[in-house]
């Protein structure tokens, strides 16, 4: 079983996340994923809260998050620094008396990378302004993508989609269809 962390946002592989840690159930979850060196998922939350019970409905697609950073915050809580690894789908989940949630999951592969062509230039130039502001900044992706996974994953996260857009990319694996889909949206915006 995958311990699951459901929020309102959608993880992509190699993106990153900052989240503050304060309810116990995350507290034991993360601790136990830092003890035996393993990921927990993330999960975006269609109906409920992220905050108090478990929500009432999780998508089906999710993201491993594995901890690649953490701090003590001055307010006393525990922050930490995620990054994005494999895609999964949910199969059951199950909800603990405290509600932690967690799953049976199947784990999404991926066809091999391929370089990004001439062809995803302006998707290229649009993730370089992109990692340029100052709220993505802090997150330290603007090491330069030369493949497609790569580049369709960060554009899905930084870009301004909607939840049900981000987790169809998400649950897409063809690169090339997630950065054609995602052109033709960006076209959408400027219009």
């Amino acid at each position: 079983m995958l311990p699951l962390f459901p929020l309102d946002t959608v993880l992509f592989p190699g993106c990153r996340l900052d989240l503050q840690i304060f309810e116990p159930r995350y507290l034991d979850m993360i601790s136990g994923c830092l003890r035996r060196d393993q990921g927990f998922g993330v999960v975006a939350i269609l109906e409920g809260r992220e905050v108090g019970a478990a929500p009432d409905r999780l998508a089906s697609v999710g993201c491993e998050a594995r901890v690649v950073d953490w701090q003590q915050r001055p307010n006393g809580l525990l922050g930490i620094r995620v990054e994005g690894a494999r895609r999964f789908a949910v199969r059951t989940l199950q909800v603990a008396d405290n509600q932690a949630v967690s799953a049976e999951v199947e784990w999404l592969s991926e066809p091999a990378d391929q370089p990004a062509g001439v062809e995803h230039a302006e998707l290229q130039a649009l993730l370089a302004a992109l990692i340029e502001h100052p709220l993505v900044v802090d997150l330290g992706l603007d090491e330069p993508v030369s493949g497609r996974q790569l580049l369709a994953d960060r554009l899905a996260y930084l870009l301004p989609l909607e939840r049900a857009q981000k987790l169809e990319l998400l649950a897409e694996l063809d690169a090339s269809r997630r950065l054609q889909q995602i052109a033709e949206w960006v076209a959408l915006l400027q219009e």
